[in-house]
């Protein structure tokens, strides 16, 4: 019987499992120490016992959702006004009413729906996975996958996923301060504890969920799961929290709430007057009623919500995974991007750059050059190489090997080959003293020697240097002069040498041996950049974003690096780790002011940085990997973590994670969020204006001398069809032209600011003044259709608004219809619906519509087209710097 099939005997309380034998613990879970559980006992462990997960505040169900759609104030008040109508004998304004509010929740319910789903699949791609063994076999699998009696693999970096019995441990520290409240990691053994009542942190045998490896490597078996681990006794408080809303949000639903008291204050002097000019009670009451919940914008922080979410999806799918939802928002004030180096900005790939031999340099890209020496160089770089070849023809090894290795077979010499006919029989491995390894091969009846290392352990050690004619004495200074200025170039710089001997003397120490070489040649390595990284600093720098490197590397490379992407100037300087080590606060913010880039820098390092930053006022991304980078992470504006190379913990201190560990994918996240917040900017601008429109159309009339202009059906089709459809479909418009040309964003700046509170007020007017002047002429003409045409121009006007505001500045003959489809298509569907609306008969006695003439529909879109063109020359004004001009972050 299979050890890892056995089901677990009775547990010990949670509390007991450290005063539990390692082996007796095992017993007790059912489990195998070397096998883990089977698959199939581990499936029928998980139907038992449930996912590891802790309980939260569920998801809303659809129906819920869709039920929350008329729970709002405003719609219940509506709703009642509705039965209002149907008692003072308004049946069709009733049902129409209640349409309406069926077809707004509708439209509420699908962007909810939508957004709730986003969200869902965002959290299910942010699922931690740990390894475990599985089968006899270590496998990753998703954390809430994990069952009592699984066997975890731990290493620095990995959140513990369980509550865990230890089983084994090597030199295994655990930062537990989140459940201790203790800042010093404990080091953890694996014997058991006899106290009984022995504090958390003083069970050192045990690993508790939510809690970090910072140092050393083990095993645990799971003892508990979900809400049964230590964490879930405090899950009653994360089950209560929910998150909180994001700064816009906040600012939104506050400015709501002044606009929903001003409103309310123009209902009741609209119902007032109406009053006083001998109107219908009931009439009077409808349409008050109607204008409040017209022009009051409840909508604006879900329409946040919705957008952010949105953008959320579409950035996880460019490798951008965000965690926290106001990093969308924070993304467009971002004004410094600090980012290591290794694998971010390069390949995390070594490739070989230059090789050097008899005097000469090989232009790598090039054929390799035939005769001698560089076939012996070609064919030392095969043979002293310790990586292989897999199955599907890739080099795998340690990545200078490997790079060496590619080099070699792309200059056409095959490792296997050689090894058949020059086996290895000896060799002196690589140390750090040293510098340098050794391998030793057949070599007809003699054997060869092949020496490679550092260059200043390898040249004094060579008698000769192989040319063309020849063996020579070698110019050792001439040499070196031509490493150090190979090295200069950011390169890895290796020296390779060879020796032949009539036997290998096995007795010699490593420096007899390695002495009389002959140089063979030198080989320049470096990760090189990611082909797309140079033109994202571009990108950056164009947008007023500065970005800083942060590397442990030596400074000479970060240098060479930073120059061929353009982060450093050919007159800048290196800041390294041991000069920053030195400097006080002040200091460091002055020299946070002029240095792009960081070299030797350690982890603890880099907070010290983001605060210098921070404290110059700047808005701050941050990129980590590591245990360490977590407290940058954290104090960072935006936190970007890496998902390819990055810990757990990294990944949990982070608000973004980037999924390719691209340093492109950062500013393309970038470009998103401004696209993003401009996007939710433009519906506020067209939603609040409309608003404002109508409530100055209503307004304005009584105190003019004229009838309220429009009845409660005509407001509530223009709020339903006018902010429905096109007021969705801005979501989707393109990013600005010179998106990514302007300056970030200044953190404080309101959502209002650069133009477009006076936009909303004087837009609004005009929109009212239209609508005015419209009812003036059909009175003073005696038309009888004058209140089909006002509300036919309040809603042709609301269109031409949304059209113009597509872009802040370019004109929408610039943009053309097609850059938008979505929006186009919205436009004409709300235009055939207001048609409608007007000539279909059925359609006049529920509206209150008649149809208008040729002359009288001419003369309504050429009186809606002033707000268009109004508008259009307001954006003519913007483009010349006349108006709304730019404050830069940090002004």
């Amino acid at each position: 019987m299979k050890t890892g099939a056995r089901a677990p005997n009775a547990a010990p309380p949670a509390e007991r499992w450290h005063r539990i034998a390692r082996a007796q613990a095992m017993e007790r879970l059912g489990s195998d120490a070397e096998r883990g559980l089977d698959s199939s006992e581990a499936l029928a462990r998980l139907g038992r016992h449930g996912p590891n997960e802790l309980d939260v505040a569920p998801s809303r169900s659809p129906w819920l959702m869709l039920a929350g759609q008329f729970t709002d104030f405003m719609i219940l008040v509506l709703l009642a006004a509705a039965v209002v109508a149907g008692v003072v004998g308004e049946p069709q304004d009733s049902i129409a009413i209640v349409v309406i509010v069926v077809l707004n929740a509708v439209i509420g319910f699908a962007q909810e729906y939508r957004a709730e789903r986003t969200m869902a699949a965002l959290r299910r791609l942010a699922t931690p996975h740990v390894h475990v063994l599985r089968d006899g076999h270590p496998v990753e699998i998703a954390s809430p996958d994990l069952v009592p009696g699984d066997i975890v693999l731990l290493e620095a970096g990995n959140l513990v996923p369980a509550d865990l019995r230890l089983i084994e441990s090597a030199q295994l520290r655990i930062q537990e301060s989140a459940l201790t409240g203790e800042s010093q990691a404990i080091e953890k053994q694996v014997r058991r504890i006899e106290a009984g009542d022995a504090a958390l942190g003083d069970r050192t045998n045990m690993a508790y969920k939510g809690t970090i490896v910072v140092h050393g490597r083990g095993r645990g078996v799971v003892a508990a799961t979900g809400m049964a681990t230590e964490l879930g006794r405090v899950a009653e408080l994360l089950r209560s929290a929910s998150e909180g809303q994001t700064p816009l949000q906040r600012r939104l639903a506050q400015f709501g709430r002044r606009l929903a008291l001003g409103a309310l204050a123009i209902c009741a002097i609209v119902f007032a007057a109406g009053l006083l000019r001998g109107e219908a009670p009931a009439i009077m009451f409808l349409t008050a009623v109607s204008l409040a919940v017209a022009a009051i914008p409840e909508a604006l922080p879900a329409v946040v919500t919705v957008a952010l979410a949105l953008g959320a999806g579409k950035m996880a799918s460019r490798n951008a995974l965000v965690r926290r939802l106001p990093a969308v928002e924070s993304l467009g004030s971002v004004t410094v991007i600090c980012t290591d180096k290794t694998g971010t900005l390069t390949q995390n790939r070594m490739r070989v750059e230059a090789a050097w031999a008899a005097g000469g340099r090989h232009a790598i890209g090039s054929a390799w050059p035939a005769g001698e020496p560089w076939l012996r160089l070609a064919t030392a770089l095969a043979l002293s190489n310790d990586a292989s070849i897999a199955d599907d023809g890739a080099e795998q090894g340690d990545p200078t090997e490997t790079a060496l290795l590619a080099h070699a077979r792309e200059a056409g010499f095959d490792k296997t080959e050689l090894e058949r006919r020059h086996p290895r029989t000896h060799e002196v491995p690589f140390d750090s003293e040293r510098k340098r390894m050794t391998t030793v091969h057949r070599h007809d009846e003699r054997v060869v020697a092949i020496t490679k290392g550092a260059p200043e352990s390898v040249i004094r050690r060579c008698d000769f240097i192989a040319m063309p004619e020849g063996e020579v004495p070698i110019d050792a200074d001439f040499v070196v002069a031509e490493a150090e200025r190979l090295a200069a170039e950011g390169l890895r710089v290796l020296a390779v040498a060879s020796r032949h001997w009539e036997a290998w003397p096995e007795s010699a120490s490593p420096d007899q041996s390695e002495r009389g070489l002959v140089l063979l040649g030198l080989v320049g390595l470096a990760d090189p950049p990611r082909e797309e990284a140079k033109s994202a600093v571009g990108e950056c720098l164009a947008a007023g974003i500065r970005p800083v490197m942060i590397t442990g590397d030596h400074p000479v490379t970060a240098r060479a690096i930073a120059r061929r992407l353009g982060i450093l100037g050919e007159c800048e300087a290196v800041m390294e780790g041991t000069k920053l080590a030195k400097m006080d606060a002040d200091e460091r913010v002055s020299c946070a002011a002029r240095t792009a880039v960081y070299a030797r820098v350690s982890p603890e390092q880099k907070i010290r940085i983001v605060e210098a930053l921070q404290a110059r006022g700047e808005i701050v991304a941050m990129t980590g990997d590591g245990v360490n980078d977590a407290p940058a992470l954290k104090q960072a504006d935006v936190g970007i973590a890496m998902g390819l190379s990055g810990t757990d913990v990294a990944r949990e201190a982070s608000a973004l994670v980037l999924m390719d560990d691209n340093f492109a994918t950062i500013v393309a996240a970038v470009r998103e969020g401004r696209r993003i917040y401009d996007n939710i900017r433009k519906f506020i601008r067209y939603a609040v204006t409309g608003n404002l429109g109508e409530i100055w159309t209503i307004f304005l009339a009584p105190f003019l001398g004229m009838p309220i202009p429009l009845l409660p059906i005509h407001i509530l089709w223009i709020n339903l069809a006018t902010d429905g459809l096109p007021g969705l479909a801005l979501a989707f418009e393109p990013a600005e032209r010179e998106l990514m040309r302007r300056p970030p964003r200044p953190p404080d700046e309101s959502v209002f600011a650069r133009g477009l509170w006076q936009h909303m007020a004087w837009v609004g007017l005009l929109m009212g003044g239209v609508c005015i002047a419209t009812q003036a002429w059909a009175l003073a003409d005696g038309n009888a259709h004058g209140q089909t045409m006002v509300f036919t121009v309040l809603a042709l006007s609301q269109l031409g608004h949304v059209l113009a505001i597509r872009s802040e500045r370019d004109s929408l003959f610039a943009l053309g219809l097609g850059s938008n489809r979505a929006l186009s298509l919205a436009v004409a569907a709300t235009l055939a619906l207001q048609l409608a609306v007007i000539y279909v008969p059925a359609l006049n006695g529920i509206f209150h519509t008649q149809p208008l003439g040729a002359t009288e529909l001419a003369l309504c879109l050429a009186l809606s087209s002033v707000v268009f063109f109004a508008v259009e020359a307001e954006k003519a004004m913007a483009r010349r710097g006349w108006i709304y001009r730019e404050r830069p972050a940090g002004a």
